[in-house]
């Protein structure tokens, strides 16, 4: 597990972009729903963008946690919500 996604505040730990629509899906879902969450940015950090590819094993943003559980991306993010199972998971 990346140093990165394990040390968070939040519950929700987010890597995205400025303007990639579908981190702005993701971020708008989340505060629809009063979830509170890290959004970190790797716009410009090929770095940070490598160590969340080996961690996540994919190439896209955004990547998100819940914990030090690896979500996926936004479309992975709703799905979960939309079956019930997002809530639960931040509940413990």
């Amino acid at each position: 597990m990346s140093a990165l996604i394990s040390e968070s505040t939040s519950p929700v730990k987010m890597f995205t972009t400025q303007f990639c629509p579908y981190c702005v899906a993701a971020r708008r879902l989340l505060e629809q729903l009063g979830i509170d969450f890290e959004d970190v940015a790797v716009d410009g950090d090929a770095e940070m963008r490598r160590e969340i590819m080996q961690a996540s094993g994919q190439r896209t943003v955004p990547q998100i946690w819940v914990g030090e559980q690896h979500v996926g991306g936004y479309t992975e993010l709703a799905a979960l919500h939309q079956q019930g199972g997002l809530l639960p998971l931040l509940n413990g």
